[in-house]
């Protein structure tokens, strides 16, 4: 008996010190992850980061592929590997990639949502590239069942907002959040208005609006104007997409740190676009091309 209780209490020893290494660990690990610029670190590739993914709250460890594709051949005009998590901050710099690549003076870039920046719009449209970007709605009342920003109409004309109820919103100041200069307007007739209850439970109803909003309101029209932009944009990017992720096999990249996550994707890039070539000229006609 004396020898299981001392076997026992070894045993129990042995699970106390493991666990206080463990919690020694990741004490010092929570301190790496603190120190971070981003608050991450992985544990399998130092480069690796958390990709946000369509649930909420929810990420994949991993890299963020872009990519350029023509809308006639689905060829993969540039691309570029990187470890930020989201898109907002990507367009610009995939567009004016693509832009040098293709050599043209005009060029337009369709993407999803996800992409969608005020600051990266104005970007493309200053070298001329025309952006088409849906805007999401995440307008806080709209969710409560309240008038968006969407049902007051800008009139460029007298810098003001008519509100649903026929009001003039007119501006008030210019103040900078977060580095964007935003101009400020409201009315004096909301504490009467018959419709308050549906539009704000403020004193009054302001609207804001940033000092570049014209160029995003042009994007919104030609949309607007033009809702198949969107379908040719699934067809276009997602087919060299799904592709690429059908050659690569469940695990996708084999290599670690973003210089050969880099390298690898370029590869697979080159392939993609090889064959697509072949498809499209033939092998022939490809290798007298390549020849000359």
């Amino acid at each position: 008996m004396d020898r299981l209780a001392d076997a026992r209490t070894t045993r129990l020893r042995e699970k106390v010190e493991k666990l206080q290494s463990e919690m020694q660990r990741m004490q010092a690990l929570a301190k790496e992850v603190e120190d971070a610029p981003d608050q991450q670190t992985s544990l399998t590739d130092p480069d690796a980061r958390s990709m946000a993914t369509s649930g909420k709250g929810t990420g994949t460890v991993g890299y963020n592929v872009q990519t350029a594709v023509d809308a006639q051949h689905h060829l993969i005009v540039d691309h570029q590997v990187t470890n930020i998590g989201n898109d907002r901050s990507q367009l610009a710099t995939i567009a004016k990639r693509a832009h040098t690549a293709m050599q043209a003076e005009h060029i337009e870039v369709v993407a999803d949502r996800g992409y969608f920046s005020g600051e990266e719009i104005v970007a493309c449209e200053e070298v001329g590239i025309t952006a088409y970007v849906p805007r999401p709605q995440t307008s806080n009342n709209q969710a409560k069942g309240l008038f968006g920003k969407r049902n007051f109409v800008y009139l460029s004309e007298t810098d003001s907002y008519r509100c649903p109820a026929g009001q003039s919103l007119i501006w008030r100041f210019t103040t900078v959040e977060k580095g964007l200069t935003l101009h400020c307007y409201w009315s004096s007739a909301c504490k009467a208005c018959p419709l308050k209850t549906q539009c704000t439970s403020s004193p009054q109803r302001r609207v804001k609006r940033w000092e570049h909003e014209a160029v995003i309101d042009a994007m919104q029209q030609r949309l607007d104007q033009d809702p198949d932009k969107m379908r040719i944009r699934r067809q276009t990017v997602e087919h060299p997409f799904g592709t690429l992720k059908a050659w690569m096999g469940s695990t996708h990249f084999l290599m670690r740190t973003l210089n050969h996550v880099s390298t690898e994707t370029s590869l697979h890039v080159l392939a993609y676009n090889l064959k697509r070539v072949m498809k499209i000229l033939g092998i022939a006609p490809l290798m007298q091309t390549m020849c000359a």
